[in-house]
């Protein structure tokens, strides 16, 4: 027998554990991002000045559903961070080349 459509929907409770490592982070400040009909790369990269090479330290791949949800996740989130602390600046970013892809 199926549930009418008005009951409550059933929550799943899941605890999530994160080790020392991991919750250390790692910066990035460049995310290089490609993607098929099945899924997204994200590919994060620390760009240091004044240096002419950069490793990809951390690779994301996800499904194409669930990198909309991170984008709208984002979007969530930048406007809760903009509502408390005032409007983000984002002047244009500088011109880099790397390899051939331009980044602009």
């Amino acid at each position: 027998m199926s549930e009418p459509k008005d009951a409550p929907k059933k929550t799943m409770r899941m605890e999530i554990k994160i080790d020392d490592e991991i919750a250390r982070g790692i910066y990035a400040n460049l995310c290089l991002i490609n993607h098929s009909d099945a899924e997204f790369i994200f590919d994060f990269v620390f760009i240091q000045p004044a240096r002419q090479q950069s490793n990809v330290p951390n690779r994301l791949i996800m499904a194409p559903k669930n990198a909309n949800r991170l984008m709208k996740l984002l979007q969530q989130q930048v406007k809760a961070y903009e509502d408390r602390f005032g409007k983000l600046d984002i002047t244009p970013p500088v011109k880099m080349d790397i390899g051939e892809m331009e980044i602009n």
